[in-house]
């Protein structure tokens, strides 16, 4: 196994268990509101916590980027790692039980290595650049779906940018007119790792961050499905306008998401 990806599975499983444990006791974990309808537990910033330990302990030089503490640039620049300790958290606060940890490391600007692990179902979703994308150890293949007709789509309200909302459901309604059905699941890690394991055939949202996305990415891509950003280009993580699918069945998707989005 590559040894970073050691590392970040390791990561989150530890966090794993601290969101597990927090599950078990909804009734004391704190919830404060970061912004409008955005909020953050005391289990997001304590699984953050174990993430970060256990990655220090093995490459304490490296940058990082987290959700809830912010930005912590090490002497190494080169290795950033990407952090969402709990993505998911109004499903986790709610008792739903879906949501996931997200990790991923950069090299120098490119994604190596990537991360989602579902500690509900025990699902690990891996991906190292270049040798493919698994799940729980057995290789991962995106749906090879052409067309709209018959898939399934997941997708994400733009509940932080409510203005966007009119452009959305004009989106929304024209693919619900060619897809088999839509789902809506709280997670947009898992989402991507859900099309990156043909769970699912498709995904879009609005303004999504980096740490939402980065261990998605790669996991897309190791698995033969594409991310872009509604204009079809690779700006995504400045953005945060996100289509993931197959090459075919993406082209279909922009088509759409352009002819609202100009």
């Amino acid at each position: 196994m590559h040894p970073m990806l050691n590392i970040a599975i390791r990561a989150a499983r530890n966090a794993g268990k601290v969101i597990v444990k927090g599950y078990e006791n909804l009734e004391s974990v704190e919830v404060e509101e970061k912004s409008l309808n955005d909020y953050v537990s005391s289990v997001d910033k304590e699984a953050e916590l174990a993430i970060i330990g256990t990655l220090r302990k093995s490459y304490p030089d490296h940058s990082i980027v987290a959700e809830e503490s912010g930005i912590d640039n090490g002497a190494d620049t080169d290795h950033q790692w990407i952090i969402d300790p709990l993505d998911g958290t109004t499903n986790f606060i709610h008792g739903i039980p879906h949501f996931a940890v997200s990790i991923a490391l950069k090299i120098k600007g490119r994604t190596e290595v990537g991360v989602v692990f579902d500690p509900i179902r025990n699902e690990l979703f891996s991906a190292v650049r270049g040798q493919s994308a698994q799940i729980n150890g057995y290789r991962t293949r995106t749906s090879t779906v052409p067309k709209l007709a018959g898939t399934l789509l997941a997708t994400g309200f733009p509940f932080k940018q409510k203005y966007n909302l009119e452009t959305y459901l004009n989106i929304f309604q024209d693919f619900f007119t060619d897809v088999a059905d839509m789902r809506r699941s709280g997670s947009a890690a898992l989402d991507l790792a859900y099309v990156a394991a043909g769970r699912m055939d498709g995904f879009w949202e609005f303004g999504l961050k980096p740490w939402d996305i980065a261990a998605g990415e790669l996991l897309l891509k190791e698995s033969g499905a594409m991310m872009t950003d509604f204009n079809g280009g690779n700006d995504y993580f400045k953005s945060g306008d996100v289509v993931a699918a197959n090459p075919k069945l993406l082209k279909e998707m922009l088509t759409v998401i352009r002819k609202h989005n100009a």
